[in-house]
This record gives C-alpha cells, sequence and structure tokens, in this order.
C-alpha cells in the first residue's frame, strides 16, 4: 500500500479562537496565537486499486487573500487538485473509489472528475450534495471498528468510519498498513494541536455529537499507533512522509 499527499496550499494561517473555540467560545481563546495551516487531500493506491480521500476545490478555485486577523488563511497555491493529482504520475480514469469524508467544496469538488470510480459518501451529505446516479454509494456501515460502532470496509485494509458531528454526516476514513493506522479524519480538528489540547474547532452541525466523535478519535489514538493525517495543517504530509505515529 502506498499513500500519497495531493497537495494544493501550503504557508497559511489559523488563529487559535478558530481552531479550539468551539466549545467554550472564541473569547476563551486569543487571535493572536496562530497555527500553521495547508490544504492537501489523500491518495491510497492498495497495488489494486487506487483510491481517493476525498476531492480538493475545482481548477481555477479563487482562493481568499491573505489577511490580517483572518480566522483561516489557507496559505498560497502550490497547484490546483486536479494538476496536483497528476503530478503523482495517476490518470484520472484508473480512480475506482472516492472516500468522500463529508460535503464541504474542499472535500468534494471534483468528484465529478473520475469517470470510473464509485464515490462512497454518507447519506446525510449525499443528499445535502444532491448526488445521485450508478456511481454514488451510500455508505452502510454496519459493523463495529475498534471503539467506532459504525464503519464499513471499502477495500482491503480500509475502512469509511462514520463521524458525526463536523457535518451530520461526516465520516472518516481509517486504512492499515504495514502495523500502523493511517487516520484520514477530514475536519474532525483543523489543526494538530487541537487534536493534543482536546479541542473542537468552531465549524460544526451537531456540536454534541463533533464531542462525541473527537473523544472516539481521541481514544482510537491513544489505544493504536495511527498517523494522524490532516487535511487543514501541514502536519498532514509531514506526518505520513515521516509515519510519524501521534502520542496524546
Amino acid at each position: 500500500m502506498k499513500i500519497k499527499a495531493i497537495r494544493m496550499f501550503d504557508h497559511g494561517f489559523m488563529h487559535q479562537a478558530f481552531a479550539f473555540g468551539g466549545e467554550e467560545g472564541r473569547d476563551m481563546f486569543d487571535e493572536q496565537i496562530i497555527y500553521r495551516s495547508s490544504l492537501q487531500n489523500f491518495l491510497i493506491d492498495t497495488g489494486d486499486e487506487v483510491i481517493l480521500v476525498d476531492t480538493g476545490f475545482k481548477t481555477g478555485m479563487s482562493a481568499p487573500a491573505k489577511k490580517l486577523g483572518a480566522p483561516l488563511y489557507m496559505g498560497e497555491r502550490v497547484d490546483d487538485y486536479m494538476a496536483s493529482f497528476e503530478a503523482l504520475g495517476y490518470k484520472p480514469e484508473q480512480v475506482t473509489k472516492i472516500l468522500v469524508t463529508h460535503k464541504h467544496n474542499d472535500h468534494s469538488d471534483c468528484i465529478r472528475e473520475f469517470p470510473n470510480a464509485k464515490v462512497f459518501i454518507s447519506p446525510e451529505d449525499a443528499d445535502a450534495l444532491k448526488l445521485d446516479g450508478d456511481n454514488i454509494v451510500r455508505a452502510e456501515y454496519g459493523k463495529p471498528y475498534h471503539n467506532f460502532p459504525n464503519a464499513q470496509q471499502v477495500a482491503e485494509g480500509v475502512w469509511f468510519v462514520e463521524a458525526k458531528g463536523h457535518t451530520k454526516g461526516n465520516s472518516i476514513v481509517i486504512a492499515e498498513n504495514e502495523g500502523l493506522y493511517y487516520m484520514f479524519h477530514g475536519d474532525v480538528t483543523y489543526c494538530d494541536a487541537a487534536l493534543k489540547a482536546n479541542k473542537l474547532s468552531i465549524v460544526f452541525e451537531d456540536k454534541e455529537a463533533a464531542r462525541q466523535t473527537l473523544d472516539r478519535v481521541r481514544e482510537f489514538i491513544k489505544k493504536n499507533p495511527t498517523v494522524y493525517l490532516s487535511t487543514h495543517c501541514p502536519e498532514g504530509y509531514e506526518n505520513l512522509e515521516l509515519k510519524r505515529v501521534m502520542k496524546l
């Protein structure tokens, strides 16, 4: 199995109130404390299949400018999603599955660019995006996976896991390889510092479910050697490059 980052933006920032303020409120945190930000999605090459975890913005998307006090600045453009994907040496028709963690554009905009891919997504987020067609697979979950009560195996060693909160149909993906667990969590946290501090961001649709999901994610990491692959901070691709196991 090979896991690769599809990088779109880097050298950005987010402030602490955005990344930590979901439960206590923004006013309890310091907007002048900032954390690094980036944007990347991921690819899993099992040897038999090419599987995408999320697909980023459409080509040519206009990114917000750098601004003092912005809660989240994605950073400088590395490349568009499709160009970054193809730079890894793959062609769109090779992709067999797309696992969408949630409905937001930076995770779902390019799903139609892959003609042979089955798109796995929660029923709630499929409805929100008005997705339909033979290639849309509404996740059925149905099996426990470690401490997560609802999951679905989508390939050998690859699990699509119900993880509601950030959106009503939020999911995470876990891939098992060579004794490690690679957790593609979407936006359960926006930076690794928030995971370590046990804080929710201000972006969620169901705060109670988001808290339950974060608790389960932290419990899983404490019990299993996990490489935590974030979408919105450079630790996402750094952890992958170093096979760095998260410590809590």
